[in-house]
């Protein structure tokens, strides 16, 4: 009677396990699909929408018959296209960095933006754009990315320094939060002194936009942005495993300090192409894997990082819609939008925690 009970019980709990694996597995589908569906939307309105509105069989045409008028075709591929890649290419970058950061501090409210990161790195490109403009030079893609890389990593360094000092995590993100001031401030310093010329350069980046951006931005970026992406994808075990603490990641056998160096190296090369390209962007770094994980109702990295790309895609594009047209002819800054949507649900995600405490 006891082992027909006990395999009546294991023949209950295999079944739940199943149902449970379907289920799950249903959820994981039906979230791509709505990242994707909501992709997909998001890149026609926002090719259709501007100072001239262009139907949808004319977009079709344009971009895969190569038909429509001069101006219209010039329209899309030279000013929108270039823009809307970007919006897609470090949206998906700033949220894949603010995931990592998260994992790296074991802190839901760790990101580029907060941590002082971001603007660590526009400090260190602000300086660059005033050094080469002041030499009649023009910074490119490659020199702009070295630059903003530097700054990231000198702001990191000062994180991980305070980190190793202050074990308290909201003392962490305070310190991240005034590093990020002083880096604004010292900029805000130096744009002060710097030439007429440069101001207007300096003042139309520092305020985060994906306007203005080129095929060969849209090449460079994607390029460092897709391969940091797809090595952070490669890494799904051991994040998962770091997960779970770091004890457990050693018997899985993962090099715990090679692993922390690359997860500070990774994200600061996504945040350094973001802010390098667009200025600094606030909150979807924080925001976006939130969502995401909301969304799948899991923490695997190997499910959240693809995600976490496209919800930093759809958040960036739905943004800079609303940036470019809600009061056009004047453009908002992407930042200050994504404030909006994205300071929300940090404070909700600082509600939460402090409930469960």
């Amino acid at each position: 009677m006891m082992e027909d009970r006990e395999v009546r019980e294991k023949g209950k709990q295999e079944n739940y396990r199943k149902v449970s694996g379907r289920r799950a597995g249903l959820r994981y589908l039906a979230a791509f699909v709505i990242l994707l569906i909501l992709l997909c939307f998001l890149l026609v309105w926002n090719i259709n929408s501007g100072s001239i509105e262009l139907k949808v069989p004319d977009i079709i045409g344009i971009l895969f018959l190569g038909e429509g008028d001069e101006t219209s075709y010039n329209i899309i591929w030279t000013i929108r296209l270039p823009r809307i890649l970007a919006a897609v290419i470090l949206g998906g970058a700033l949220s894949i960095s603010g995931f990592l950061l998260q994992t790296f501090f074991n802190n839901p409210i760790a990101g580029p933006f907060v941590l002082g990161i971001s603007s660590g790195a526009e400090l260190i490109v602000a300086l660059s754009m005033i050094y080469f403009l002041g030499k009649g030079m023009v910074m490119n893609s490659a020199v702009l990315i070295l630059a903003a890389f530097l700054g990231s990593m000198i702001s990191m360094g000062f994180v991980l320094l305070i980190s190793s000092k202050v074990k308290n995590m909201s003392m962490l993100v305070v310190s991240g939060i005034m590093i990020s001031y002083i880096c604004s401030a010292v900029t805000d310093f130096v744009v002060t002194f710097a030439n007429d010329s440069d101001i207007v350069n300096l003042h139309n980046w520092s305020m985060g936009s994906f306007s203005g951006t080129s095929w060969d931005n849209v090449k460079v970026m994607a390029v460092f942005v897709l391969v940091t992406s797809v090595v952070v994808f490669f890494m799904s075990k051991p994040i998962g495993a770091y997960q779970l603490g770091e004890v457990y990641a050693q018997n899985m056998g993962v090099n715990i300090r090679v692993f922390r160096v690359a997860l500070i190296l990774l994200s600061s090369i996504l945040s350094a192409c973001v802010t390098a390209f667009a200025g600094p962007i606030s909150f979807v770094g924080i925001a976006v894997p939130h969502l995401v994980k909301s969304l799948l109702k899991t923490a695997k990295p190997i499910l959240v990082i693809p995600a976490c790309f496209l919800g930093g895609a759809v958040f960036c594009l739905f943004c800079d819609l609303i940036a470019r047209t809600v009061f056009a002819p004047t453009e908002l800054s992407i930042s200050s939008v994504t404030a909006i949507f994205g300071a929300p649900v940090v404070i909700f995600i600082m509600i939460s925690r402090k409930k469960k405490l």
